[in-house]
């Protein structure tokens, strides 16, 4: 067999397996036997190139390099859907339609899926563009970020028009938010509020590769097109399942008001077994040819309407309220509930956020509650049942003293939360700094999960993060559930810590109201550790983005003894405590004082690195056009509202060779650029 033939034959093949697994949830081989084909494939790209296809089974893990996003204009503006909230308004839809027609008609009743909206365009059979809702008229070209989707068809097969655009919903699944927002809390990074906001913010992301580690998913429910296979929506859409689009089963024709109703009170049970969120229901009529002459308003179609469900809230009763101290030392109060079920998950617990939202809500131990989710997911208690209080308990205060060790808390001026100021002796934040500094955006040390640190903790072999780097192989072999393989693993991965530059190392070091930006803005303004130890009030609040309360943040954890001993440890085992030589190399004052705009796609970096060489050389990067902007960055295929902008404002163009020359970086530098850095 030919090598372009075995190439073709393994994408068919994988394309089949993708459209098995993710879309019809009946997958024929095993995780082990794709992963084989699919190495076998990459393989022979690399060893082809000339054979290469972006929408190959390959593309979908998405490169760590994105030219960014360009506006694209709709062919079929997006419009938005008239909202109701009630049976009553779902009936004033029918009689509207039904006078308007004055004819037989047909509603297909559809699950509203709530995620961000895309629109996807094929030609002959291949996905073209991904282009998400914007403003209706014109969106963000999000297409190296979709193909990450493996619901998604990169080709489809079948009987398909040449030319056409099928819209829908791109969803995040529930246990991957649940996981999204577990990694995030252990990071104390603020959560997502739902799996909505957490998919938009995904598709959004410059980087596909973290795109693609989301794992989102999509539903597909409107086909647009001048040669459409037939005049029935619902005939449409079972035939773009037969081409291998993910379909949902959970669609309905109905010919009469009662059957919409049916419809409606089963899904607003079942839904809560779905593996996405859902937020209501779609009514469309069925013919396209009545969906023409029912025509649009300014905003939405007269041919739809959404019903959207009620908030669930559930009753169940306050058993007590415990204290959880996170690695910062932030006190959190979490209530602690009778089971109850809500939006298909069982809750037992929902936070109370601080000391005000105790005071507010009057709690007592025993009161019967309404917990809802905020926005459908995150448990919270949102009223006391007064009827329901009789022979209750004390009334819930906040604790004076750490539950931890005991230390006074103390609340900062403007905060809402409650701190735990003994940070160096209190177990949370001891283990909490030790997650921290090992986690994947600080050290990367691979084998310390929080229970492996727990361990390790309670037999006295870590007791702050330094010690880590003095862990031996034997002492953790001989600890119930590690043994010899891991023990060799965590050591491996303590000394590859040892290369992680510097700002990251600032970042793991755990300093408040530090995150992974400002690290980086330290790092490139003081270049090394001693002189960052040094460094006084004006010099601190000097720096891009460090203010008043950043500033006293970093002055306190330097002034503290215990840190500079620790410090000192951590060089003595080797990790990088300043700016390579590379960086140095890289770094400048060039662009001291500058606000950038980027905007366009770049030939030799990509917008992430671009904006890392802004930081590298002093400038500040900002993200839309105002009269404080020195200059863009202008790329090909520019935002055509930043440049008409920058036309009014008088803003500077500065394009892609023009500002190399503006940070004196030649051939050899940009090639070591994108080699080492990124």
């Amino acid at each position: 067999m030919k090598i372009q033939e075995k190439i073709e034959l393994l994408r068919r093949e994988l394309e089949q397996h993708n459209y098995n697994y993710y879309v019809l949830s009946q997958p024929t081989i095993s995780d082990f036997e794709f992963d084989t084909k699919l190495r076998e494939l990459q393989e022979l790209e690399s060893a082809h190139p000339e054979f290469f296809d972006p929408n190959s089974p390959t593309q979908r893990v998405g490169s760590d390099i994105s030219d960014g996003f360009r506006q694209v204009t709709h062919v079929y503006p997006m419009l938005s859907l008239g909202n109701t909230y009630s049976e009553g308004e779902v009936a004033d839809f029918y009689e509207r339609v039904r006078k308007a027609l004055n004819e037989d008609f047909e509603l297909v009743c559809e699950l509203k899926y709530d995620g961000t909206s895309i629109s996807l365009t094929y030609e002959n059979g291949s996905l073209l563009r991904a282009v998400t809702r914007g403003d209706g008229e014109k969106g963000d070209d999000v297409t190296a970020n979709v193909k990450t989707i493996r619901s998604v068809p990169l080709r489809l097969h079948g009987n398909f028009p040449v030319l056409f655009e099928i819209r829908g919903e791109i969803l995040m699944p529930w246990t991957v938010f649940d996981d999204l927002n577990k990694e995030r809390e252990a990071q104390e990074e603020s959560l997502f509020a739902n799996p909505r906001n957490a998919a938009s913010g995904t598709l959004k992301l410059q980087n596909p590769s973290i795109v693609a580690s989301r794992k989102l998913d999509t539903y597909l429910y409107y086909l647009l097109g001048k040669k459409l296979p037939a005049d029935k929506h619902y005939d449409n859409l079972m035939a773009a399942k037969s081409w291998g689009f993910k379909i949902s089963d959970a669609m309905k024709v109905c010919r009469s008001l009662p059957e919409v109703f049916d419809f409606i009170k089963y899904w607003d049970e079942e839904r809560k077994n779905l593996p996405v969120a859902t937020d209501g229901i779609v009514i469309k009529v069925n013919s396209l040819i009545q969906q023409k002459n029912l025509g649009f308003t300014a905003k939405s179609p007269r041919w739809a309407i959404a019903y959207k469900f009620q908030a669930e809230k559930a009753l169940t009763r306050l058993n007590s309220v415990s204290f959880q101290v996170g690695r910062t030392g932030a006190v959190t109060p979490v209530a602690n509930l009778d089971p109850v079920q809500l939006s298909g998950t069982t809750v037992k617990r929902a936070s109370l956020h601080n000391a005000d939202i105790i005071e507010s809500l009057d709690l007592h131990i025993g009161d019967m509650v309404y917990v809802e989710k905020g926005g459908e997911i995150i448990p919270k208690i949102t009223a006391v049942d007064l009827d329901s209080r009789v022979l209750v308990g004390e009334k819930v205060q906040f604790i004076k003293n750490c539950p931890e060790c005991g230390t006074p808390l103390v609340r900062f001026e403007g905060e809402a939360a409650h701190y735990c100021p003994n940070d160096n002796a209190c177990p949370p934040q001891i283990k909490g700094k030790m997650e921290h500094f090992v986690s994947r955006k600080a050290m990367n040390i691979d084998g310390l999960g929080s229970e492996t640190i727990n361990l390790l903790y309670e037999n006295k072999l870590l007791s702050n993060v330094a010690d880590i780097y003095e862990l031996k192989v034997a002492d953790l072999a001989r600890l119930e559930r590690l043994g010899n393989k891991s023990a060799m693993n965590i050591r491996t991965s303590c000394e590859k810590s040892k290369n992680v530059p510097f700002e990251r190392v600032i970042f793991a070091l755990g300093i408040r109201f530090v995150g992974e930006t400002v690290a980086k803005k330290l790092a490139g303004a003081f270049k090394n550790i001693e002189v960052l130890e040094s460094a006084t009030y004006e010099e601190l609040i000097a720096v891009d983005e460090i203010g008043d309360r950043i500033a006293q943040s970093v002055l306190k954890f330097f002034a503290d003894e215990r840190n500079i001993r620790l410090i000192e440890r951590l060089k003595s085992y080797g990790l990088q405590m300043a700016l390579s030589e590379e960086q140095m190399r890289n770094a400048g004052d060039s662009l001291a004082g500058l606000s950038i705009v980027i905007s366009g796609t770049f030939n030799k970096h990509s917008r992430d690195e671009y904006k890392a060489l802004i930081e590298r050389h002093g400038g500040k990067n900002t993200g839309s056009v105002s009269s404080k902007t020195s200059f863009i960055l202008a790329g090909e295929n520019m935002g055509p509202e930043k440049l008409k902008k920058a036309e009014k404002l008088g803003v500077k163009l500065v394009n892609e060779k023009e500002f190399l020359v503006m940070i004196g970086e030649s051939e050899n530098q940009q090639q070591a650029f994108t080699g080492t850095l990124f």
